[in-house]
């Protein structure tokens, strides 16, 4: 008689713990409307971030990844970067939409001078065939002094990686 009383007893508070959990307190669900409704819609965000993001910020987001191994047509810092790859992959961490292709940058925002350019601007490069005068390559302006302009970039020659180089 006491194993059945036990066995009842058992399932009985079972039942009750179980409808315990999924019941929430009504000052709980309040609470959890309230900051379901101040969470920022997606786009809202991605607006926010991409304002409130400096040069500096971008650039040392950027500088991060020196030494990121080049791979063809990849933007994931696990596998390597290729050019664009590493642009795109810069400029979406802070909301930024720009092409994945090295060719589709020119038709992409404003072009400016270099006199003109600044420090986080996308710098754009023909390929090495003279004859053939298209977008091969871009890179982000890393510095910009007394020395020159330098550009952080994903280069597929003797750095093999993500680089800091001398514009020339």
């Amino acid at each position: 008689m006491k194993k059945i009383l036990v066995v009842i007893s058992f399932f009985i508070l079972s039942a009750t713990a179980g409808k315990a959990q999924s019941t929430i307190p009504a000052e709980y669900q309040e609470m959890v409307k309230k900051l379901v409704a101040n969470l920022p819609k997606k786009a809202e965000e991605s607006v926010k971030r991409s304002d409130n993001t400096s040069s500096e910020t971008l650039i040392d987001f950027a500088k991060s990844m020196l030494g990121i191994r080049y791979r063809y047509a990849t933007s994931n810092p696990k596998i390597g970067f290729d050019c664009s790859g590493f642009v795109s992959y810069v400029f979406s961490n802070f909301g930024f939409k720009v092409p994945r292709s090295s060719r589709e940058f020119s038709s992409t925002g404003k072009e400016t001078s270099l006199e003109n350019a600044k420090v986080g601007d996308v710098l754009l490069f023909t390929g090495s065939n003279s004859k053939v005068r298209r977008i091969g390559h871009v890179g982000i302006i890393y510095s910009i002094g007394d020395d020159g302009i330098k550009f952080i970039h994903a280069s597929s020659g003797k750095a093999h990686g993500v680089t800091i180089t001398n514009f020339e």
